[in-house]
């Protein structure tokens, strides 16, 4: 690696969070809801479960490589070609979710927010701010995460618990209400939204000490999913599974019905939507710097920088092809299970291989 190792334990950590906490935090709870009803923060846990595990063969394969990349430390478990053309479908695959958070990002600010901006502007604007930022090092990478982590959780932790002064917790009753085949599902989605965990495989090569990357790992699906877990807890408990399946962003609805006590400020969606634009940003942000590193490692570049710009109106094109918010989110969940193919099987498949690869080894040289 060309760059020195200084991300700490924390700032790995921090940067996982921020990276999951995105886009997805407002439809996560209607994803949950149309899969398992009242069950839906069970199907939630199901899919922490699920990111949990993808995220432990990610840091457990990252750490027995510490000074490489998955795009580069899979040429050495399967081979030059097929590591390379695995590597083909990573990097498809993020420039992808990168599209899809963005145009994702453009369709709730104009509904929402700025109802008379065209969505290509409001697309083209955070890709450009995304572009222009991962130009940066990993180092100054690791530190943007670390800097905006607490402006992400705390307000989001603050609605979430003053929320829940209007629940009524017989709405989450019963506790699984879902047949097996619609709570698998739905759990795949759930884990779906926990992909960005995929920056692991480029932080650990850059961290003081790789060891402790399970540790940061763990934290930070706590922390997130936890926070994942409550949001979904508390939109059920108020709104009732019913009434969710109307609404296609019910923490924002959430965040509207919340007050803070005294009345002091009567509707927290427009503090909520400030820091949702920041950790849309941070997701986007971190999917694109994984995109273009990956690219660059890859082709055996030099520098990422000029790949910033150059990828810009590839992932522009993508994000404007869904044709409506429907069409959108069923790409989205259909993008996002396949996807878990590239986040989980495929390092599953690189971390037995290498296991018996290196059992071979000791073999070999024990006779």
């Amino acid at each position: 690696m060309e760059e020195t190792k200084e991300v700490t334990t924390v700032q790995a950590a921090t940067t996982l969070i921020s990276t999951i906490i995105g886009v997805g935090v407002l439809p996560l709870p209607l994803f949950a809801v149309r899969a398992g009803e009242t069950g839906a923060p069970f199907i939630t846990l199901l899919g922490i479960g699920i990111a949990v595990l993808g995220l432990l063969i990610v840091t457990k394969l990252g750490i027995r490589h510490s000074d490489q990349t998955i795009i580069t430390y899979s040429e050495d478990i399967i081979g030059k070609w097929l590591g390379r053309f695995f590597s083909l479908f990573v990097i498809l695959f993020f420039t992808i979710l990168t599209a899809l958070a963005a145009r994702e990002f453009g369709a709730v600010v104009i509904t929402a927010v700025l109802l008379e901006t065209p969505l290509e502007v409001t697309v083209l604007v955070m890709l450009l701010l995304a572009a222009i930022s991962a130009r940066n090092s990993m180092n100054t990478f690791a530190y943007i995460h670390n800097f905006y982590i607490p402006i992400i959780l705390a307000p989001v932790l603050i609605i979430v618990a003053l929320s829940l002064k209007n629940a009524n917790f017989l709405y989450v009753r019963p506790i699984i209400a879902s047949g097996f085949r619609d709570s698998f599902y739905g759990a795949l989605t759930i884990a779906a939204l926990f992909q960005g965990s995929f920056i692991m495989t480029l932080l650990i090569p850059s961290m003081k000490k790789p060891q402790s990357a399970m540790k940061a790992g763990l934290w930070a699906i706590f922390i997130s999913g936890g926070l994942y877990l409550l949001i979904v807890l508390a939109t059920v408990a108020i709104f009732g599974a019913e009434e969710m399946k109307k609404l296609y962003w019910p923490t924002l609805e959430l965040a509207r019905t919340t007050s803070l006590p005294g009345n002091i400020l009567q509707r927290l969606d427009v503090i909520f939507i400030s820091v949702w634009v920041i950790a849309v940003f941070t997701t986007i942000f971190a999917s694109y710097f994984l995109t273009i590193h990956s690219i660059k490692q890859l082709f055996r570049l030099q520098d990422h920088k000029m790949l910033a710009y150059f990828m810009l109106p590839f992932i522009f094109v993508l994000a404007m092809i869904p044709q409506n918010i429907v069409q959108m989110y069923e790409v989205i969940k259909m993008i996002g299970r396949a996807g878990l193919m590239v986040t989980i099987l495929y390092p599953m498949l690189l971390f037995l291989v290498d296991v018996m690869k290196r059992k071979r080894r000791k073999k070999s040289e024990a006779t």
